[in-house]
């Protein structure tokens, strides 16, 4: 199989909003199709090279049904086609990993990836319920339900969070110091009038109306990312009482997009700012974790039917079970359930 290398500078991203900040009114991916195209000329990208194209967001946004085709029409890359993922927090990864198959099985010789998403005003959902009494159904916020309610386990990603560190001793004076650690690691990105993210980013960064048709604002750099200090830290209480995890040591949700160019060597080099480097993807691993589980919740009640044994006649056969256990290290013979915790 052809090896996967990423062209060194064919990659970009917009500065990341805390939610609820300066990208809060933008449909995601039509952000992403302005910032996608403005890019791709910037770095003088042959689009004719492209191929294949893959598209992932965790958070629908109105029209979002027509993925990837939409994004690609848009930003004059009609030519391009592929699927649209969504795998909550590994979503980013499964598009890299989606992308590189289609290269390695050489159905395409370069491709492109982007990812957007915008936390900020989640969508409110609602589902008919035409046989329910009177014909009520049921709603969910999108973001904020999930946040609260993995219907897996019935838990919220705060809960997860809890067990963890309950699981392998992580105090909260612990997990501050990865915060501190963290934060200090950032601000040396911004040395030099931010050197280290104008190599991805361009800053400042004009942002767009919702119609895209001027600019409303100029950012410098990411936006809402804290300054904390051993002293503003150790006076916070954790969220959940008896917990460790405090309103310091947890990520903010954000809004923004990023796009990244994959092909193979000599391409590659042909594409990169710099040929002397090779970016080259090793590979991708998949593991799954057992339930941050907590006590029943309604939400749990709701999602009971993926806790019962399927009916014989509907199991799958031994060898594909067999093929799962191995691939995913899960007994279950129902098809893999999302992994990612956040």
């Amino acid at each position: 199989m052809p090896a996967v290398e990423i062209p060194y500078g064919a990659y970009w991203s917009t500065p990341f909003c805390r939610w609820q900040g300066s990208f809060a009114s933008l449909h995601s991916i039509e952000f992403a199709v302005e910032v996608t195209r403005r890019e791709i000329a910037k770095r003088a990208i042959d689009v004719d090279l492209l191929e294949h194209a893959v598209l992932g967001f965790s958070v629908p946004q109105k029209h979002s049904f027509y993925g990837l085709p939409w994004l690609a029409g848009a930003a004059g890359l009609g030519h391009l086609a592929g699927p649209t993922l969504m795998q909550a927090c590994a979503t980013g990864v499964r598009c890299l990993l989606s992308a590189s198959q289609e290269i390695q099985m050489q159905m395409a010789g370069a491709a492109l990836v982007v990812t957007c998403d915008r936390t900020s005003n989640g969508p409110h959902l609602y589902y008919p319920g035409p046989l329910a009494p009177g014909g009520t159904g049921t709603s969910e916020d999108w973001v904020l339900g999930n946040f609260g309610c993995d219907p897996l386990g019935g838990h919220s990603m705060l809960q997860t969070a809890e067990n963890v560190a309950k699981k392998h001793g992580i105090s909260t004076s612990q997990q501050h110091e990865v915060v501190l650690m963290r934060e200090a690691q950032y601000r040396r990105a911004l040395a030099d009038d931010s050197a280290f993210l104008k190599r991805f980013m361009t800053l400042p960064f004009d942002v767009p109306a919702p119609n895209f048709r001027k600019t409303v604002a100029t950012m410098a750099s990411d936006e809402g990312v804290s300054q904390s200090t051993v002293e503003g830290l150790a006076k916070l209480k954790p969220v959940m009482e008896g917990g460790t995890v405090t309103f310091g040591g947890q990520t903010h949700p954000a809004d923004g997009n990023a796009g990244i160019v994959l092909t193979t060597p000599e391409p590659a080099r042909e594409l990169s700012k710099n040929p002397k480097i090779a970016v080259r993807l090793r590979g991708f691993g998949l593991a799954r974790a057992a339930v941050a589980t907590c006590p029943r919740r309604r939400c749990l009640r709701r999602s009971a039917r993926w806790r019962r044994p399927a009916p014989a006649s509907r199991r799958w056969p031994r060898s594909r079970r067999t093929t799962l256990s191995r691939s995913t290290t899960s007994s279950s013979p129902r098809p893999p359930a999302p992994t990612s915790r956040r």
